[in-house]
């Protein structure tokens, strides 16, 4: 895959558009006037020659044996550079010693980006260049930037200009007279379009026509709103944002709808780095929140830059769901993360497949503010059409966002804490400390040989009651010191389960008629009558699955250390790892 697009884009040029340092210079053996004619990603065979492109190595670790002969012969085929992913502070002396001897420039990735930026960076960054060269107003722009662009543009149009991004946010814009009319003041000041005014231009197919269409869309004065003209910045077929002039107390030249035309093809590199800029700044912070909670990399780096002191109390809210990967599970994460921040603006989210992360600064130390997010959390999912199922655990504050994973750790055991509570709550007779959710239908081994577990997505609650789906360690302390034991003791369980761990594993396969008759058998404290009530049994159904036990696995159910073995098997064999909450996966 390559792309060719020529211009005077060189190694300098390259290195100040990478304005958020997706890419970091190891070495330039020929200076930084290298041209650079494109990008080629991956290897593309053994004939493919790279003139003067960028190769990135996206397959390549450069730990491995053969990357200093993968630099070696990208160097032989002409690459101008060579970008790989390095975590930490240098590549391995092998990759730089080749790079030299090649004499070819090489960059390493910045951890928190991925290959899509740096592809959109390279071709940003040439369409930059090549823009440069253009006519006067890529010249002003070359010069200036956008803002000087849309200055220089203004005066041509005989009006002032506005550069909205795609989410009609205000990008740069020229001055602004004193007869501008109000619409204009209060976009400027508020840094974007009103929301009102987004939904008239909505009603009256204005953004339809602005999405579709590539000429310039023309809106005469009406009332104490002047003429304005509108343009699409566009990137091919790709929708960037859009220019709009309005006549500011007079009326726009003639030539207004072409000079129009020519800044919005001029500003597409500086919208394509703005909208860079803004997920870069995004995966940067994302990186930095894993980073602090899996206790991973220099967390003062991490604090940085995520604009927290190392003196702020702090704690973790969790939310989570069960729903498989999908549009509406990831628009209910969205909204989710965009409640967090609007209960306080300083807090920092970061979104997983099956859960939203939320680092809460809480200034006064409440511990009450961090259950009170989770209980927002909750209610604004179960208000959402359509939306699964979403648990949201507080973990307690602590004094410093350095010590976020402990909280962390709490906020994924009350969760995990929740989910178990519902399923038990769901099960006929109410709850049962021990019930588990129903097996799926037909269960399966897993593929390293553990029995299947049950499903995470409970029914509803028995007794019609609406469950509870939020809540801290205050009113689940004891839920979760027991969690803590049973994930301690689940390493020695599978290897050291006996005769126990032989009879649940060979039910299990069966369908699970056994397992949960034991389940409900403890609960119970043995009594039978009590217990098959629960299950909706006859006791004598019952009392022959606990005979069956006996005779076949040789277990006594009347010694203690059989019965707390048991009550512990059948908790880990039901519970499983929660894996769908670790926070590393």
């Amino acid at each position: 895959m390559t792309n060719d697009a020529p211009g005077p884009l060189t190694l300098r040029r390259l290195l100040d558009y990478d304005e958020d340092g997706i890419l970091r210079l190891v070495l330039a053996p020929h200076g930084f006037d290298v041209a650079v004619s494109g990008v080629v990603i991956g290897d593309e065979g053994p004939d493919a020659v790279h003139h003067g492109r960028v190769l990135l190595a996206t397959g390549l670790d450069p730990d491995a044996a053969e990357a200093p002969e993968t630099v070696r012969e990208a160097a032989r085929r002409g690459a101008a550079a060579l970008v790989l992913r390095a975590p930490g502070e240098q590549p391995p002396q092998a990759v730089v010693d080749a790079a030299r001897a090649g004499g070819i420039a090489l960059f390493a990735r910045a951890d928190w980006a991925d290959w899509n930026d740096t592809v959109e960076l390279l071709r940003a960054a040439a369409a930059f260049a090549e823009a440069g060269t253009a006519d006067p107003l890529a010249q002003h722009a070359a010069a200036g930037g956008l803002h000087r662009l849309v200055t220089v543009a203004a005066g041509y149009c005989g009006g002032s200009i506005t550069v909205e991004d795609n989410q009609f946010r205000v990008i740069a814009h020229s001055a602004t007279s004193p007869d501008a009319d109000g619409l204009r003041q209060s976009t400027i000041l508020g840094g974007r379009v009103p929301e009102w005014r987004v939904a008239e231009m909505r009603r009256s197919g204005l953004l339809r026509a602005l999405w579709t269409s590539r000429d310039v869309i023309h809106r005469p004065a009406r009332g104490e709103e002047p003429e304005r003209l509108i343009v699409a910045v566009r990137r091919g077929g790709e929708l960037l944002g859009s220019l709009w002039a309005a006549a500011d107390g007079g009326q726009l030249s003639e030539d207004a709808p072409e000079v129009l035309r020519r800044a919005a093809e001029i500003a597409v590199p500086y919208l394509v780095r703005h909208r860079l800029s803004a997920d870069t700044g995004r995966r940067r912070e994302n990186h930095a929140l894993r980073g602090l909670l899996r206790q991973e990399g220099d967390a003062r780096t991490h604090l940085w830059t995520l604009g927290l002191e190392p003196d702020t109390p702090c704690a973790v809210v969790v939310a989570a769901h069960d729903a498989p990967p999908g549009p509406v599970p990831d628009r209910t994460l969205m909204a989710l993360a965009l409640q967090a921040v609007a209960h306080r603006a300083s807090a920092r989210t970061v979104r997983e497949r099956h859960h939203l992360t939320v680092l809460l600064p809480v200034p006064d130390g409440d511990p009450q503010e961090a259950l009170t997010l989770a209980r927002e959390l909750a209610a604004l999912a179960a208000a959402m059409p359509d939306a699964p199922a979403v648990w949201a655990g507080a973990g307690d504050v602590v004094d410093s966002p350095l010590d976020a994973a402990r909280s962390q750790d709490e906020a994924l055991l009350v969760v995990r804490v929740l989910r178990q509570r519902e399923g038990r709550d769901a099960q006929p007779g109410g709850p049962a400390r021990h019930q588990a959710p129903t097996p799926f239908p037909s269960p399966t081994p897993a593929a390293d040989g553990r029995p299947p577990y049950p499903s995470p997505i409970p029914p509803p609650a028995a007794d019609g009651r609406p469950p509870v789906r939020h809540a801290g360690l205050a009113t689940t302390a004891q839920a979760v010191t027991a969690l803590r034991f049973l994930d301690a003791a689940r390493p020695v369980w599978r290897d050291h389960g006996g005769a126990v761990r032989d009879l649940l594993r060979a039910d299990l396969a069966a369908g699970g008629d056994l397992l949960r008759s034991l389940a409900a058998f403890l609960d119970a404290s043995g009594d039978i009558p009590r217990a098959a009530a629960r299950l909706t049994l006859h006791p004598n159904t019952l009392r022959y699955r606990l005979r069956r036990a006996r005779e076949r696995f040789g277990l006594d159910l009347d010694d203690p250390d059989t019965r707390l073995l048991l009550t512990l098997a059948v908790r880990l064999e039901t519970t499983g790892g929660d894996s769908s909450y670790d926070p590393q996966v």
